[in-house]
C-alpha cells in the first residue's frame, strides 16, 4: 500500500514537472502596441498645380484638434469686446469668406471699417496680409482685427482671460476652451501664441481649388463652355500680368487708377511711408470673385461689369486716375487703362465666374460649429 502511495506522489511530481517545462517553452505573447497619445497629426496637401506654400508648417504642424480649436475661435464672438463679433462675422462662408453686400464691414457697436473685407482662402500661399500688406506672417493676422477699435475693439490679454473662464453658463453653445487647448497642445494653458497658431491651422485648411476652372485644368474638356474658354484666353492676354499663377494674384501692390476715396486712403504708403507706394493696394486673388461683391479695397464697385469698365476706362466717370504711381501696365495704350471691347469684357466675366468654388463655400469642415457670429 505504501509503495502505491509513493508511486502516485512520484507520478504527480513528474506531471507537474512536465507541465512546468511545457510552459517554459511557450513563446511569450507580443507586447501590446502603445496607444497613440496627444493631438492627431494632419497632413497638409496642396493642389499639384499650385506653387509651394510659404507658411512654415514645421513651426505649427496641423492636427485635428488644433484645426477644430481654430474653427471654434474663428466663429466665436468672445474674441470681441462685445462678445458678438467673430472673424466669421465679416468673413462668411457663403461669400467665400468675405462680407457679401457690404462695401465696408460693420464691427463692434455697428461701427464702420475703412476697407472691404478680403477673402479668407488659400492663406498658406500669402506673403503678406490686408490690403496694405501691413502684416507678413499669418500667425500675426488675428491680433489686428481683435485690437482694432472699429472691428473687434478688444485686447488680446482680455480674450485669453475670457477663454480661461469657459464654459460660460447661459452661453448659446457651451465651449470648454481649456479642454480644447489641452487636446490641441497637450496642456490646458491658454496663451496668445497658442490661440494664434490654432487660428492659423484652421485657416491653412481653407483651400479653394474645386471650381470648374480647376476641373478644366485637370483635363475635363466639358468643364468650360466656348465663351468661358474664350474669356480665359483674353484673360491670359490682358489680366494675368497681375492676377498671375493658379492663385490669380502675384501678391504685389499696385496703383490701379482708382481715384482716392472720401477718406483719402493712401494704401500701402501708410505702412512704408515710401512715396512710390502711394495709392497702391494688394492685388487680390480672383478665385471666387463671382461670390465676393462688392469689389476693390473700398467696395466701390458692385458688379464685375463696373470693374472691367473701370479698367477699360470706357466712358466711365471718373475714369482712370493718373498719378505718379499709376501702374505702368495701365499706361501702354493711347489712353490709360486696358484696351477691352464689349465682347472681350463679356467673355472675361464669363470666365471669372468659373472660378466660383461651390464645394468650398459648402464644405462643413469650414462651417460655423454653432457659435453663431455669422450675421
Amino acid at each position: 500500500m505504501k509503495n502505491i502511495f509513493n508511486f502516485s506522489i512520484m507520478l504527480t511530481w513528474l506531471l507537474l514537472v512536465q507541465i512546468s517545462c511545457g510552459k517554459e517553452t511557450e513563446k511569450p505573447l507580443p507586447e501590446p502596441e502603445p496607444k497613440p497619445s496627444g493631438p492627431t497629426p494632419v497632413q497638409f496637401s496642396k493642389p499639384s498645380y499650385f506653387p509651394a506654400p510659404v507658411y512654415d508648417l514645421s513651426k505649427n504642424p496641423l492636427t485635428e484638434e488644433g484645426i477644430e480649436l481654430g474653427r471654434f475661435l474663428f466663429y466665436d464672438g468672445i474674441l470681441s469686446r462685445t462678445d458678438n463679433i467673430g472673424c466669421g462675422t465679416c468673413h462668411q462662408q457663403q461669400a467665400a469668406f468675405t462680407h457679401h453686400g457690404h462695401d465696408l464691414s460693420h464691427g463692434v457697436d455697428d461701427k464702420l471699417g475703412t476697407r472691404n473685407s478680403p477673402s479668407v482662402q488659400n492663406m498658406a500661399w500669402n506673403t503678406s496680409f490686408f490690403w496694405d500688406g501691413g502684416v507678413h506672417a499669418m500667425d500675426e493676422v488675428p491680433p489686428v482685427p481683435i485690437q482694432n477699435e472699429v472691428e473687434m475693439g478688444e485686447r488680446t490679454a482680455n480674450v485669453i482671460e475670457k477663454l480661461k473662464k469657459t464654459p460660460v453658463a447661459g452661453a448659446v453653445k457651451q465651449v470648454d476652451y481649456p479642454k480644447m487647448f489641452k487636446a490641441a497642445f497637450g496642456t490646458d494653458e491658454i496663451t496668445a501664441d497658442k490661440m494664434m497658431k490654432a487660428l492659423s491651422q484652421f485657416m491653412m485648411t481653407m483651400v479653394s481649388a474645386t471650381s470648374r476652372y480647376d476641373y478644366h485644368l485637370q483635363g475635363d474638356a466639358s468643364a468650360l463652355n466656348a465663351l468661358e474658354k474664350e474669356g480665359l484666353s483674353v484673360f491670359k492676354q490682358k489680366c494675368s500680368s497681375c492676377h498671375a499663377t493658379e492663385l490669380f494674384t502675384d501678391h504685389s501692390f499696385r496703383n490701379n487708377g482708382l481715384p482716392p476715396n472720401r477718406i483719402n486712403d493712401q494704401g500701402r504708403y501708410a505702412i512704408t511711408l515710401n512715396e512710390s507706394d502711394r495709392l497702391k493696394f494688394k492685388v487680390p486673388s480672383l478665385r471666387n470673385v463671382g461670390l465676393t461683391a462688392p469689389y476693390m479695397h473700398d467696395g466701390r464697385f458692385t458688379t464685375l461689369e463696373e470693374v472691367l469698365n473701370h479698367y477699360a476706362n470706357d466712358n466711365v466717370k471718373p475714369g482712370i486716375h493718373e498719378s505718379a504711381t499709376l501702374d505702368p501696365l495701365l499706361k501702354t495704350g493711347t489712353k490709360p487703362g486696358i484696351q477691352l471691347n464689349a465682347s472681350e469684357k463679356q467673355s472675361i466675366i464669363a470666365f471669372l465666374k468659373t472660378l466660383n468654388d461651390e464645394q468650398f463655400i459648402r464644405d462643413k469642415r469650414f462651417s460655423d460649429p454653432g457659435i453663431g457670429t455669422s450675421l
